[in-house]
């Protein structure tokens, strides 16, 4: 293939962004002193060449020299789904009887001499079976080397994020004109999925916490049917072209109680507070203070036991992390959620989640759904 001086060849305009992002990646390389990369099937991979990958038994990963052409090593009965990559590669299948783990050692060449980093998603008996075939490199991780590129959203990843929230937002407004007492915790799961999935998304997840179930901040779907005076948590989400949307609401069914009004106007609060915090150059832990004090400063503090937010992009939870702790300064183009919450062992739960952008005049919500606390039946 004719290649220009930087190792690629002239990409036809499909190719890119991919062809962008492999390019910075090598610049990463040479600012780290990382000589070779490889990746296998994950959200890595999707954001370096538009292709996800297929996790199984049989080695797949993606070679990134630092300088020249990438490779693919593939299972030859896959090669075939990597006819749109093939301008951003050079494409090396492996028959059934080969050894990938040989031909990747091959590829890497002189790199196999120098440092190495292995994607943070690689599984363990691969790296452990390359590491043994290029015994004398230096191994480091990969997710550092790819974190300063994925953290920042470009305008059709922002794009894509913000319509995946909005139609999640639309399937939150749907279901709360319906009635849900008397369902179980699975058939509100099911319904808000079918919700996502009527919309065009992939649906992901969802977590519902009823009543008690509610103050664990990762509960999964029960059998508990729900009923007058349950708080309902529903954290749910799905993806768009790879990219997710993740939000969480918190409904109330029949009349809340003084008590769970009062927590969930400071929710409310924490998670604006959150919101104005967001500018170029303020820490991510400063993000999370901005919450913390307000939930505190109403009594609420030992009840927020979680971060205040994590990255969202291709991966549901991926840098930046907001926590007490992280100095990274946000950047414009950041995408992370927004999503204080209260929660009280044996009563109720209590989270309000949305998803922001940096920019550079403060936060953007990508999320509209109402936060108005909602009286269902």
């Amino acid at each position: 293939m004719p290649h220009t001086e930087t190792g690629f060849q002239d990409f036809p305009v499909a190719a890119f962004p991919y062809a962008d992002r492999l390019r910075r990646s090598q610049a990463e390389m040479a600012r780290q002193g990382i000589d070779l990369l490889i990746i296998g099937a994950s959200a890595d991979l999707q954001y370096l060449i538009g292709y996800a990958g297929h996790e199984s038994e049989r080695l797949s990963v993606l070679v990134l020299p630092r300088d020249g052409v990438p490779h693919y090593v593939v299972p030859g009965l896959e090669a075939p789904l990597l006819h749109e990559q093939r301008d951003l590669m050079e494409i090396v299948p492996w028959e059934e009887t080969e050894d990938p783990v040989a031909k990747t050692a091959a590829v890497a060449g002189p790199a196999a001499l120098g440092t190495i980093a292995a994607g943070d998603e690689l599984w363990s008996v691969f790296t452990i079976r390359l590491q043994q075939a290029m015994p004398r490199a230096h191994w480091a991780e990969g997710g550092q080397l790819l974190r300063p590129l994925r953290m920042i959203k470009d305008e059709r990843e922002i794009a894509l994020l913000a319509e995946a929230a909005r139609r999640t937002d639309e399937s939150w407004e749907e279901f709360l004109t319906t009635a849900i007492t008397g369902l179980t915790e699975w058939e509100v799961r099911d319904r808000l999925m079918g919700l996502l999935a009527a919309r065009g998304l992939d649906p992901v997840f969802c977590n519902v916490g009823s009543g008690p179930n509610g103050a664990s901040p990762h509960q999964t779907a029960t059998d508990r049917a729900i009923g007058p005076g349950d708080g309902v948590v529903c954290d749910w989400g799905g993806t768009l072209e790879g990219y997710n949307s993740d939000v969480t609401r918190t409904a109330h069914v029949g009349e809340p109680s003084p008590e769970f009004v009062r927590a969930y106007e400071a929710v409310v609060a924490a998670n604006q507070a959150a919101f104005d915090a967001v500018r170029p150059g303020a820490a991510c832990q400063d993000i999370d203070r901005a919450a913390r004090g307000v939930l505190t400063a109403a009594g609420y503090g030992d009840a927020f036991i979680h971060r205040t937010g994590h990255g969202l992009g291709l991966s549901l939870h991926e840098e930046p992390y907001l926590v007490e702790g992280n100095t990274l300064p946000l950047e414009e183009g950041m995408v992370f959620s927004d999503e204080p919450g209260v929660y009280f062992p044996g009563q109720f739960g209590i989270r309000i989640e949305d998803t922001v952008v940096c920019t550079t005049s403060g936060g953007r919500r990508l999320n509209d759904a109402t936060r108005d606390l909602r009286v269902m039946g």
